[in-house]
């Protein structure tokens, strides 16, 4: 198996913040989820492999090439989505489409048209300045979208759509990776969408990588669990991540493995993404 993104060692130190020996892997043919809270470090990992910050340490390749030296080939094969746009307020649709395309020599003008349409923009006029914060957003994703890009990066695409935008989004990245050949790393606080579209499923947390590993895998290592007041001794309250007591007893998450440990008549169930990264990201 190909891996068309590879992270090894990467650190960031920052006054108040450090990225920390962060390594991972995104194959080929694959999306992968990016999850944390706010300030764990998923957009200073997705700089970092954009090479819009210095590292302190580490090395990132992206389809197969340092990410330094080969920056410009790397960077004409990339989709970028972030969550704020970068195109002149004053820019019109048709205008955006002028100044980005000869940049790409891939550049996909019948798809710029049928996404625009897809997305609602139908006046090629319109001025960036008077859209929405989720139609700025469906433009961006649209320009990433058609300029024939095998890797595409979001950071929060899916912030300040509504239900049905971001579930014509996702049939829309959907029909994109249906070739086999193209991946995406896909960062958002909305675990739900990830449920419906990741393969893989990296959580970071104080700027460490937690767990990165197949979403079914991630998924299936942990259980929520849930019982009666004062049945757990001290030590098997510390096997429970995200602990919480109140009035009918406690619940919280455990590692599947460690479930025999506790008491017969524990409660447990599996957890959805959301839960998890709940729970996993209260354990610090």
């Amino acid at each position: 198996m190909n891996n068309i993104l590879s992270l090894r060692g990467v650190t960031k130190r920052f006054s108040t913040f450090t990225l920390k020996d962060v390594s991972f892997d995104l194959p080929e043919g694959f999306v992968m989820g990016l999850v944390g809270k706010n300030g764990a470090g998923k957009t200073t990992i997705i700089k970092a492999i954009l090479n819009m910050l210095s590292l302190s340490g580490g090395s990132i390749t992206v389809f197969g090439q340092d990410h330094l030296r080969a920056e410009r080939e790397i960077k004409a094969r990339l989709g970028v989505v972030m969550d704020y746009t970068f195109f002149s307020e004053h820019w019109s649709l048709n205008a955006v489409e002028r100044a980005v395309a000869p940049f790409y020599p891939a550049w996909e003008k019948e798809t710029y048209r049928k996404l625009l349409k897809k997305f609602s923009l139908l006046n090629p006029e319109v001025k960036v300045r008077d859209l929405s914060r989720g139609m700025k957003m469906k433009l961006t994703t649209a320009v990433a979208l058609s300029r024939g890009a095998d890797l595409l990066i979001l950071d929060e695409p899916t912030a300040g759509l509504d239900p049905v935008a971001r579930d014509e989004l996702l049939e829309i990245l959907r029909d994109y990776m249906s070739c086999g050949k193209r991946s995406i790393l896909f960062s958002t606080h909305i675990t739900s969408d990830l449920e419906k579209i990741a393969d893989y499923i990296t959580f970071i947390d104080h700027g460490e990588i937690m767990s990165s590993q197949p979403m079914d895998d991630f998924l299936g290592e942990y259980l929520i669990v849930k019982g009666g007041a004062g049945i757990l001794t001290e030590e098997q309250k510390g096997m429970i991540s995200g602990y919480r007591e109140h009035s009918f007893g406690f619940d919280g998450l455990i590692e599947r493995t460690l479930l025999p440990s506790l008491p017969p008549s524990v409660v447990a169930e599996p957890g959805n993404l959301d839960e998890i990264i709940i729970r996993l990201a209260g354990r610090k």
